[in-house]
């Protein structure tokens, strides 16, 4: 990162003027209307019985990964940033909480002996 020596920041060095990493409305409809259909898939595949057993599982783990990416692009403009080490920073974490959400759910799905 270059420091300039005088003190100043420079046109836009830390965004204060400009409004970066705020979205449009259109990529916020977009986002807002990819997650309310993520959301109904797997409510209508589980409770219409499309699915069951595994294949439920599948369809529920992979529409919550696809609402956290719609989260993280529309909502939190990751793509948007000019960091681009903090963007990679920012995804590396989300992934590690993603991977403990989703393996601590399943383990607590396959050993819950009370609802079997």
């Amino acid at each position: 990162m270059a420091h300039q020596p005088n003190g100043t920041h420079g046109a836009g060095g830390h965004g204060h003027s400009e409004h970066k990493g705020h979205g449009s409305f259109k990529s916020y409809l977009i986002g807002f209307l990819l997650s309310i259909v993520l959301t109904i898939i797997p409510l209508v595949a589980i409770l219409n019985d499309l699915v069951e057993g595994n294949a439920a599982m599948a369809v529920l783990l992979i529409t919550a990964v696809l609402q956290f990416l719609v989260q993280l692009l529309f909502f939190m403009h990751l793509r948007e940033e000019d960091k681009p080490r903090y963007n990679l920073m920012t995804l590396i974490f989300g992934l590690v909480i993603v991977v403990t959400i989703v393996a601590g759910s399943i383990w607590i799905m396959t050993n819950n002996t009370v609802a079997h």
